[in-house]
C-alpha cells in the first residue's frame, strides 16, 4: 500500500505519496490551510482517492530535538486528523511522525540546484519538503 508524507505548516500543507511497492517518494500538491477541521478533511480525501494505508507527517522538532511551537501545533493537527478519521471510519489507517529537522532547508537547496526561480519555489517548496520527509521514512523502512 502507498504511504502519505504531510509537511505541516502555518500557511500550507505539502503532501506527497509513494509508490505502492514504498520504494520512492513523489510530489502530489500544495493544501492551501484553511483550518484545521477543513484541512484534515482535504488531507483525507487525499488518503482515500490515493489508497493510503499510513500517514507520515513531519515533526517539527528544534535542532537539540526539544519541541518548538510549530511541533505543538502539528500534534494538533495528527489529533485532529485522527479524531476526523476514527469518526469517518477511517480508523484503521496509521499515522506516524518522523523527524524533519532540516527538510526544508534541504528541499530549498534541491530546488535551487534545480534552478527553481525563487517566486515558483516559494509554491513548491512544501511539497518537496514532504518529498523528503516520505523518502527518509521509506528509506527508515528499507534499513529496517
Amino acid at each position: 500500500m502507498k504511504k502519505l508524507a504531510l509537511d505541516v505548516g502555518d500557511k500550507t500543507i505539502g503532501v506527497a505519496v509513494s509508490d505502492a511497492l514504498s520504494i520512492t517518494a513523489q510530489g502530489v500538491t500544495t493544501i492551501e490551510r484553511i483550518g484545521i477541521r477543513k484541512d484534515a478533511g482535504k488531507v483525507m480525501e487525499y488518503i482515500n482517492e490515493l489508497g493510503c494505508d499510513t500517514v507520515v507527517i513531519g515533526l517539527p522538532k528544534r535542532l537539540d530535538g526539544t519541541d518548538s511551537p510549530q511541533t505543538e501545533k502539528v500534534y494538533e493537527f495528527k489529533t485532529m486528523l485522527e479524531n476526523k478519521m476514527r469518526s469517518s471510519g477511517m480508523g484503521n489507517i496509521a499515522i506516524e511522525f518522523y523527524d524533519e529537522r532540516l527538510t526544508t532547508v534541504m528541499a530549498e537547496k534541491v530546488l535551487i540546484e534545480a534552478d527553481v526561480s525563487r517566486g515558483k519555489r516559494k509554491k513548491v517548496i512544501d511539497k518537496q519538503a514532504a518529498v523528503l520527509i516520505l523518502q527518509g521514512y521509506l528509506d527508515s523502512l528499507s534499513g529496517q
